[in-house]
């Protein structure tokens, strides 16, 4: 009698194969529930393009900055960030590099980042050659609903097509102005 009460409480033991394989099982579970819950708040935090939006702007230099113009050959990145952004020193850099390689307009928007003469002195500093609007009061991210920097819009034909937030890498940003250009 006791010999089945035994064999019933002992489990067999898994096979490495087996071990392997409910580690795997594991892994991609909670890396699906990750990307979904992800997804879900970067999709709540994304800025959403205002009823009347103001696509003609002035960079910090005086030049007109014409994103509904800029954005009718190919889609337009917007880059909304800050120099006071600690996430932002880590996307920046990813921004200029692929603003350098000039395969779709890069436009970014320096939200509450100081006067013209600070955010210049920031940009020198870092070696930053990207279109840059001063939104030193924040009224033109306000405009777009943005909650947390960085954030970025694609705009094409001076529509919004894509909106993100958080760390990006560079492949990902190519990849979303690519498939904005082909829809």
């Amino acid at each position: 009698m006791t010999t089945d009460i035994e064999s019933k409480k002992e489990k067999p033991n898994k096979t490495p194969k087996q071990k392997a394989l409910s580690i795997i099982k594991t892994v991609l579970l909670y890396g699906l529930v990750f990307m979904m819950i992800y997804t879900a708040i970067n999709w709540w935090r994304q800025p959403v393009m205002p009823a009347n939006p103001q696509l003609q702007l002035t960079d910090y230099q005086g030049q007109t900055v014409d994103l509904a113009t800029l954005s009718q050959d190919k889609p337009t990145l917007v880059y909304f960030w800050g120099t006071w952004c600690p996430v932002c020193r880590v996307t920046s850099p990813t921004i200029n590099t692929l603003a350098a390689e000039n395969n779709y307009p890069i436009v970014t928007i320096a939200i509450k980042s100081g006067s013209d003469q600070e955010l210049d002195s920031y940009l020198n500093e870092h070696n930053y050659d990207f279109t840059t609007i001063n939104d030193q009061e924040g009224h033109i991210f306000d405009d777009w609903q943005g909650q947390v920097t960085p954030s970025y819009v694609i705009l094409k034909d001076g529509e919004m097509t894509q909106g993100l937030t958080g760390i990006q890498p560079k492949w990902s940003l190519k990849l979303r102005l690519w498939l904005s250009a082909i829809s």
